[in-house]
């Protein structure tokens, strides 16, 4: 029976916890959508956080505070961000997405100089 108890215990706690993150990755976005970016912030910290053993929110995560850093005027920093996903997670929806940010922002003379890195070979 306690193995019973503990199991339940366990899996109650995973799923808080990604129940926790979803919300307030939730509540990045709605923020973002309303141009509050210092909530953003605050948000994906807390994501991070919870997140620590679910890298695969790390991307999307990452891509949401590239998109806030542009909308601060902070575009090398935004640049970098979007760096780190292509070279963290380059097979991934968010690698082509940063790679899309960079280029736009090269043509917005925003980050002059080094363009995306190259996409991965088709196979």
């Amino acid at each position: 029976m306690r193995i019973v108890i503990i199991a339940a215990l366990a899996v109650s706690v995973v799923g808080c916890t990604r129940w926790s993150m979803d919300h307030h990755l939730n509540n990045a976005y709605r923020a973002y959508g309303v141009g509050d970016c210092q909530r953003v912030t605050l948000e994906l910290s807390q994501v991070d956080r919870e997140s620590r053993s679910r890298r695969y929110v790390q991307p999307e995560v990452s891509m949401l505070r590239g998109q806030c850093l542009e909308r601060e005027k902070l575009f090398v920093d935004a640049a970098q961000t979007y760096q780190f996903i292509i070279s963290q997670y380059p097979a991934s929806e968010y690698a082509f997405r940063a790679r899309a940010r960079l280029d736009t922002l090269q043509q917005l003379g925003h980050y002059p100089g080094a363009s995306a890195q190259p996409r991965p070979a088709s196979l």
